[in-house]
């Protein structure tokens, strides 16, 4: 079994979860998945089967969007709605919609984010959530983010007995951003403490939410052995590198690892690119480390074509 599963995580799982159960489903230990969502987080999460976990590293360089809600009001041990309560400050007098949107704009483009405690960025060999559970605190290493879309898409909703307002909003952005911060310094931008009380992941790469299946469907397929057809090809996962076509004969030659002279190929696409053969992905190559006429593959994919 090979390819890709788009994935719909549900709420109240792991992202380790989904591969476990996917693991005794399917009855294959080769599965990776290519992107943590959070436990109260659902939607998209491409899963990679077999050979296809070649290609997981460049999958989690893909972009992704999500839907949500963001809350005024009051923050969270984990700037989301399954927190402790931090810090509280009551809206009184809601935020214009000018402001607000005005505010969104401006995290719009490459920004600089501290990641949560309660995340899985490594200091010194451990997690920050690790230190988080045991009341530790740390610093936290600065990250860039490319936001390339943050918008507001609901009427904030005022209330006033809780003293918080909440709008929906949308966001697409690079690899690596935590929506949680963006709200959380979302709502320092305007004055409140602030949490992320809703999220839904609807694009990862190239996989939007109508092409994934929940793990009962993914059953239901085993059980009706038409798997096959919930499967996307590996080459699904590439889609955001170049690629170039190489004849048979080259073939020969990048189906048993071998480097490739620069020179023998009129125009040469970013690096890395993807090599493919009748169509079907073969190898990556990058720039070779110590040979700039050279061409060396950083990952063999398939050397059988079929």
């Amino acid at each position: 079994m090979e390819g890709i599963l788009p994935l719909w995580k549900e709420r109240g799982m792991t992202s380790h979860d989904c591969v476990f159960k996917l693991r005794k489903i399917l009855q294959t230990k080769k599965i990776g998945h290519t992107g943590t969502l959070d436990p109260d987080v659902d939607g998209v999460l491409p899963i990679c089967v077999g050979r296809a976990t070649k290609v997981v590293e460049y999958m989690m360089e893909t972009g992704k969007a999500y839907i949500g809600e963001i809350t005024l009001g009051y923050s969270t041990t984990t700037e989301d709605k399954s927190g402790e309560v931090v810090a509280t400050k009551r809206v009184l007098v809601p935020p214009t919609l000018s402001a607000i949107d005005q505010m969104m704009l401006n995290m719009e483009g490459i920004i600089t984010q501290i990641p949560p405690m309660y995340s899985a960025v490594k200091v010194n060999g451990k997690r920050l959530y690790e230190y988080a559970r045991n009341g530790e605190t740390v610093e936290r290493p600065k990250r860039q983010a490319n936001i390339k879309k943050f918008i507001r898409t609901t009427e904030p909703v005022f209330n006033e007995i809780e003293g918080t307002v909440s709008w929906r909003f949308e966001v697409e952005c690079g690899k690596g951003t935590y929506v949680r911060t963006l709200a959380v310094d979302l709502g320092e931008a305007l004055g409140y403490p602030a949490h992320m009380s809703d999220l839904t992941r609807i694009l990862s790469g190239s996989f939007k939410a109508g092409d994934c299946v929940t793990l009962a469907q993914v059953q239901e397929a085993v059980d009706q052995q038409t798997m096959d057809t919930k499967l996307f090809p590996l080459e699904y996962g590439l889609k955001e590198l170049p690629s170039i076509e190489i004849s048979f004969a080259v073939w020969q030659k990048v189906k048993d690892g071998a480097v490739l002279l620069k020179n023998d190929y009129a125009e040469i696409p970013s690096m890395p690119f993807v090599v493919t053969y009748e169509g079907q992905a073969c190898s990556i190559y990058n720039e070779h480390p110590s040979k700039p006429e050279l061409l060396k593959p950083v990952k063999v994919l398939r050397n059988e074509i079929g």
